[in-house]
Order: C-alpha cells, then sequence, then structure tokens
C-alpha cells in the first residue's frame, strides 16, 4: 500500500489524528492522559513545535500543530514512540499502541484555524462524554476560556487574537463561537480536502502544488499526489509555452530545429503536468519515440536545474498554466 503524502515546510500548520491500534483505547487512566501531555510539553521544547489546540480522547487524539522548522513527522514520531513505550510499560504488553502512520492534514491557518479548533474542542460533547465542555480537562478548551490554567507550552495567542485584542473578551467571544453553534449540524470543516491532505482555499492548494508536488512528478504510487496533479493537456501547455517565447505552435510541435528551447520547455512541462503517456506525448510532438520525450524531459531537467534564469521563466509558466 502506498504511504500516505506528508508536504512539511518551516510554518506549515496541522491538524494531526491518531487512534488506537484496532480502535483500542489509548487513554485508560487520568496518569495517561497527563503523561502524554507532558510528551507534549517536551516536544514543544525539543522540537520547537507550537500547540494551538488539543483534545485527547479514548481511543485517538487532536492536534493543532506548527512547525516553524519543517519537522512534523520527527516531533509527532517522538510523542507516539515516547507515549507508547510508557503505556507498554504500566500494562506489561507489547506491540503497537497505535494505528499506522498518524494522519496529518495541511492546513491552510488563515481561513480554517479557528473552524478545525473549535471542531476539535467539541469532541467530547458529540461523543457525549461530558455534557459542559469546560468539565473536560483534557483538552485546551478550558485553558481558552479561562476556566483552567493555561500550560505553558500551549499557543492561544494566534487564536484568540482572532476574537479581539483584550484577552477577557477574547476568551469570551472565543467560547461564544464554540459553544453557540449547534452542534448536530456543524459540519466537519476538513470534508473539502484536497487530494485527501490539505484543507485550504484555491490559492493555498495552488500553492502548495507548485512549490512542492510538481517537484514529485515521479511518485505516480501516491494517490494523493495523482489527486492534486493539474489535469492539464499538452495543447494548454503549448499555447501557454507559444504565449510566453512568442512562438506559433509550429515552432514547438515540429522537430527538426536545432536549440529549440520553447519545444524543449513544452515537452518538459507536458511530460510533468499532464500525466499523458510518454508515447502519446511522442505522437502529439510530431511523432517521437516516448524513450525521446523522456531524454528530451531529463535534458530539460538539468538545464533548469543548472541555469537560474531558464527555472525561473519554467516557473513563471508552470504558474500561468496551472492558475488558469
Amino acid at each position: 500500500m502506498a504511504r500516505p503524502l506528508r508536504v512539511e515546510y518551516p510554518g506549515a500548520y496541522y491538524h494531526v489524528i491518531h487512534r488506537g491500534n484496532a480502535g483500542e483505547n489509548i487513554f485508560i487512566s487520568n496518569r495517561d492522559h497527563e503523561k502524554f501531555l507532558e510528551n507534549l510539553e517536551k516536544a514543544v521544547e525539543r522540537y520547537e513545535i507550537k500547540i494551538h489546540t488539543y483534545c485527547l480522547m479514548t481511543n485517538h487524539y487532536h492536534l493543532l500543530v506548527e512547525t516553524p522548522q519543517a519537522n512534523l513527522s520527527r516531533a509527532i514520531k517522538w510523542i507516539n514512540v515516547s507515549y507508547a513505550a510508557y503505556f507498554n510499560r504500566k500494562r506489561h504488553r507489547r506491540g503497537h499502541l497505535f494505528q499506522g502512520r498518524f494522519k496529518s492534514l495541511l492546513v491552510d491557518a488563515d481561513e480554517y484555524l479557528k473552524h478545525l479548533s473549535r471542531y476539535i474542542h467539541l469532541n467530547p460533547l458529540r461523543a457525549k462524554m461530558v455534557e459542559a465542555l469546560s468539565a473536560y480537562a483534557w483538552s485546551s478548551y478550558p485553558a481558552f476560556i479561562d476556566k483552567a490554567k493555561v500550560p505553558v507550552w500551549l499557543e492561544r495567542d494566534w487564536l484568540l487574537g482572532l476574537f479581539g485584542n483584550n484577552r477577557k473578551a477574547a476568551a469570551k467571544n472565543y467560547r461564544d463561537f464554540v459553544e453557540k453553534v449547534d452542534v448536530d449540524s456543524l459540519e466537519d470543516p476538513g470534508r473539502d480536502l484536497a487530494g485527501g491532505f490539505i484543507l485550504g482555499g484555491v490559492e493555498f492548494v495552488n500553492w502548495v502544488k507548485e512549490s512542492f508536488l510538481s517537484k514529485r512528478s515521479a511518485q505516480k504510487e501516491v494517490p494523493q499526489l495523482k489527486a492534486l496533479k493539474p489535469r492539464l493537456t499538452p495543447e494548454k501547455i503549448v499555447t501557454a509555452v507559444c504565449k510566453a517565447f512568442g512562438c506559433d505552435e509550429d515552432h514547438v510541435l515540429q522537430k527538426g530545429r536545432k536549440k529549440n528551447t520553447a519545444r524543449d520547455v513544452a515537452i518538459y512541462l507536458a511530460r510533468e503536468l499532464t500525466g499523458v503517456s510518454g508515447v502519446d506525448l511522442g505522437n502529439y510532438f510530431g511523432n517521437i519515440s516516448g524513450a525521446g520525450i523522456t531524454v528530451r524531459y531529463n535534458h530539460m531537467a538539468g538545464k533548469i536545474a543548472e541555469n537560474r534564469r531558464l527555472k525561473g521563466r519554467v516557473k513563471h509558466i508552470r504558474r500561468q498554466i496551472i492558475n488558469n
């Protein structure tokens, strides 16, 4: 089975979810919850991550995490391994505590973080574990509304800043935002994921595609990548390249011209962005072989890596293709 795709970069925000193996409980006693929170505190110090929201349920947990150093996988792995070692040692058990790899959704914080925070904090109420959210000790919600001591490692300022400049008023406004919503009709903000792992608007999704996913064109086994890669045609690629180079389509499509940079760029981008087979691209670009397409693609990849001006030009053309 293909491994889930992760995109990590400095300053990224994630909704992290991890469940117990086979749905088993990962928190049984109060001490279990306390130990996990201690691990969060140590991870904040060790990896310099920021925890914006947390909620520990019985068989899973939720975190809203910011990674100034692009190290989400390292940080969460350390948290999970450390906690699992404690849990297994305490109960004289062996084997996996958590189910597979943790799930992480890349989040456009400006648009979705406050809605995700509310949805996460409402988990105990939806599960009918408490009648009042402020009574649930194992989430960050009581700290957000000034009903519990604020852990020194919990990052509240960013979220509360969206609800007012005065701390007391912001806490009240956040409480209204969370508690006055109809829980039964509230939809999961993560329902409209792009590629199964990006939560954000069109501009954010396109930025992620252009900045990170275009470099992974060879990873065809990753289902999320295939879902995100733009469904483009060779015709659209050629049109964009012709516009950028100020030439006509024949100049790009007909083989035989030497030092035809426009043609090479079109072949490179068509191979990278369309998903069309090498054989079919070869037929489109003047009846050359699929191997010939691969040779031109690799040649251009080398030139782009060496030539900053050409790299910038191709990047600009790619942006125009993806955003139009």
